[in-house]
Formats: C-alpha cells, structure tokens, sequence
C-alpha cells in the first residue's frame, strides 16, 4: 500500500488530469466553524472519482490550543476509530491512501505518518521530510486508533 500527502491545489489537479484507480482517500478539510475560512470555502469534490473517501472536518490545532476550541485530546477527531478501520478495510481491499488537507503540510502528514509507522514501521520519514509539518495530535489520535483497531481485530478473530 502506497501512502501520498496531497494539498488541496494538487489533488485538485490530479482530479482534473485522471485519478489514479484503486486509491482511496483521507481528506481533511477546515470546520464551518474555522475563523480563518472564506465564505465559499467547500471540501474537496471527489464525486465519481474514487469509491473510498473519508472526509474529516477538523481543525489544524495542537495540543496546547485544544482548550481554546472547547476540546480535549480525548473529545478531539472523535472519528479516529472510524478512519482506522476504513485503513484497514483499503489495506486489505489492495487500495493505495492519499491523505489530503489545505496545504498537505499539517493533518494530512500527521495522517500518512501515523499509518507509514502502524504499517511499515516508518512513520519517521514524513517528519523528517522539511516539506512537512505533521500534526501530532492527528498523528497520535490515528496512530492509537489504529493499534486499537489492530488489537479488536485480533482478538475477534481469536474468539472465532
């Protein structure tokens, strides 16, 4: 399984030039509630284009700023778990990932981190790429997300 960090003006290009075929997508896209969006600000439009999305609305915040928006690690990106099994469900399906946010700097790398190290061990790579700025919460939230749903799976298949 291929992982790829897209911005929202490349895989606005991508869509337009051919998306590629057995690629299901991560996109993060900025709440209604965000101070710094445009009036006519809408998520990516992935319609036709791919049969496996997962669109998230949520802020580019740390941790430190949590409270700020009335949130807390544990009440942050409550759609984690969700997300980690529609990881595993295109991991098995023989998907590639493309984790898409605004800039492709922030919550999409600190998405494709956390699966590149679940996976392969090396999640490392996307930080220590200086195109990159990963958001650790997002990439802590879908790293625990994902050994969560690796331990359930395990253990529901041991009960079999």
């Amino acid at each position: 399984m291929k992982i790829k960090i897209f911005s929202r003006r490349q895989i606005e290009e991508l869509l337009r030039e051919g998306f590629p075929e057995k690629t299901a997508v991560i996109s993060f896209y900025d709440p209604e509630t965000s101070r710094f969006i445009a009036e006519d600000y809408r998520p990516v439009d992935y319609k036709e284009k791919t049969d496996r999305l997962f669109q998230v609305p949520l802020h580019d915040i740390d941790l430190s700023v949590l409270p700020e928006y009335g949130l807390t690690y544990e009440t942050y990106f409550p759609e984690a778990d969700a997300l980690a099994e529609f990881i595993y469900s295109a991991k098995t399906d023989g998907y590639n990932i493309i984790c898409q946010c605004e800039y492709g700097e922030s919550r999409s790398s600190g998405c494709a981190a956390a699966i590149l190290e679940h996976f392969y061990k090396n999640g490392i790579s996307v930080f220590a790429d200086y195109r990159y700025y990963p958001n650790q919460v997002v990439y802590h939230k879908v790293l625990e997300a994902l050994e969560k749903f690796y331990e359930t799976s395990k253990r529901s298949f041991l009960d079999r």
